[in-house]
């Protein structure tokens, strides 16, 4: 999850090269700490947030067939 995650963060930033994602596990979810750079950050989250809903929706989807439930938290 964490390299599908860096995978679609990379296709919408100018500075590929400075994606970081964390994974921080539990037993039951997992929370994926998304980090660009500050004047990526809004192609990231997108306009009110479109962008940012579609990912964490693909994680949702992704963490069904899994069995374990994902986060996502875009960090400054």
């Amino acid at each position: 999850m964490k390299e599908l995650v860096e995978h679609i963060a990379k296709a919408l930033v100018d500075h590929p090269d400075q994606v970081e994602v964390r994974a921080v596990g539990g037993d039951q979810a997992t929370v994926l700490e998304l980090r660009v750079a500050p004047d990526d950050i809004g192609k990231v989250i997108g306009r009110q947030g479109r962008t940012a809903r579609s990912i964490r929706a693909i994680l949702n989807a992704a963490g069904v067939k899994r069995r374990r439930r994902f986060s996502l938290e875009i960090l400054d």
